[in-house]
């Protein structure tokens, strides 16, 4: 859809791994909500007037694996499935088909995305050339080679220097991002990250804090809404993926020299691949206060709802102005306190309890399904007047949803 393009109707389609932040806010924005997603969770069909997902969550059945279960092609397909029985206008992206260019170009025929176009997604998801790019514009990030043998891997490893980092080509949330300290390491990382994809990034280690930016972005105009603090491998909320995503604090706590730093990078990376629309980027700020390009998320992130409490906008009406008649907002208030959204992992087989009982509770599985070890359960999301009471808070009601579940002896 071009810049100038203005949808007819309302019908909606959000679509990606995990959708009901972006339905709800859809929802809000006065949109008649469909959806396609992985998880088909309870609070997803609440807000949808019709949603079909890949996990059909029944009474004392397993929900899966996300790593095994998932597929950018299952997605295309009940989306089809979908529009047999419904007129959909228009589409709006979650995360898990960044970087699967051909289903963004099919869908894109099927509905097309307000947003940035499947040929933008493909050339900004393009490792190399992105970082390439990176290069010509002067912006920090970390050294990085694609390879797809072991030996390969083990020369770019000694010109990098260890540790490094080892990724998939392909994958979200972090799955399958190991740090590798020498050799030995890398062989296991290597045959791991190898067998999700054919392709493997070797990544420069920069220690630091992981951070995302929300935008909003025109054809001549950049809007930075916040910086993020990302949380990664927290394994008191379950998570078992070392660098695998746990959730937001917004606003990230940084000095105006960082905040502004990162603000330009943004700005120049947005104007470069002629972003529009709601987009993220992540980023590492070094323990010396530099600030490194990770990639581009260009579609809605994880940290809408976050981002639409501290700040007081609807990001889907924001989205639409932006992409539809290139306004951006002029005014919007300033964070004045935290927001933050926590993602609890199962820590062992279990069968969901009524999680629709607690409060700021997201992403809800249907009463009395199983869970696997270490597969998401449910979202947190709150409120505070700093992020230690967020952490705390979360902390102990993560403890309390633990002790309401059912687990299965292994």
């Amino acid at each position: 859809m071009t810049e100038t393009e203005i949808p007819d109707s309302r019908h909606l389609l959000v679509i990606g791994v995990d959708s009901v932040s972006l339905a709800t806010s859809a929802k809000r924005a006065g949109y008649q909500v469909f959806a396609v997603d992985h998880f088909g969770d309870r609070d997803l069909r609440r807000e949808c007037r019709k949603s079909l997902s890949i996990v059909k969550q029944r009474l004392g059945r397993s929900c899966g694996h996300l790593s095994s279960d998932f597929s950018p092609e299952k997605l295309l397909q009940l989306t089809k499935d979908l529009l047999k029985r419904y007129e959909i206008d228009t589409a709006l992206l979650s995360s898990g088909l960044d970087d699967s260019s051909d289903i963004l170009f099919e869908l894109n025929e099927l509905v097309p995305i307000l947003g940035n176009h499947p040929s933008v997604i493909k050339r900004i998801r393009d490792k190399t050339g992105f970082f390439h790019e990176l290069d010509r514009l002067g912006v920090s990030h970390p050294e990085t080679a694609a390879v797809e043998d072991l030996e390969e891997a083990r020369e770019e490893a000694r010109d990098i220097g260890y540790p490094i980092i080892i990724k998939p080509w392909k994958g979200f949330g972090g799955v399958g991002v190991r740090k590798v300290e020498d050799s030995w390491e890398l062989n296991l990382a290597f045959r791991e990250a190898s067998f999700m994809d054919k392709k493997v990034l070797i990544q420069e280690y920069i220690p630091g804090t992981c951070t995302s930016v929300s935008l909003l972005s025109s054809i001549n105009r950049v809007a930075i809404l916040t910086l993020n603090e990302q949380l990664i491998g927290m394994q008191k909320f379950g998570q078992r993926e070392p660098f695998g995503y746990c959730g937001n604090i917004v606003p990230l706590l940084a000095s105006r020299e960082i905040v502004g730093e990162c603000e330009s990078i943004v700005e120049k990376v947005a104007k470069r691949f002629n972003l529009i629309g709601a987009n993220g980027v992540d980023l590492v700020i070094s323990e010396e206060g530099t600030s490194y390009v990770i990639e581009v998320n260009p579609r809605f992130q994880g940290t809408i709802e976050c981002v639409e409490r501290v700040l007081g906008i609807n990001l889907v009406t924001a989205h639409e102005k932006a992409c539809v008649q290139g306004v951006l907002p002029e005014n919007w208030k300033e964070p004045f306190a935290f927001c933050a959204r926590f993602i609890l992992f199962a820590p062992q087989r279990l069968v969901a309890p009524d999680l629709s009982t607690f409060r700021g509770v997201r992403d809800i599985p249907l009463h009395g399904v199983v869970i696997e070890e270490g597969e998401p359960l449910c979202s947190l999301t709150m409120g505070g007047p700093n992020r230690d009471y967020l952490l705390q808070k979360a902390s102990e009601t993560a403890e309390v949803i633990r002790d309401s579940c059912e687990y299965i002896p292994s």
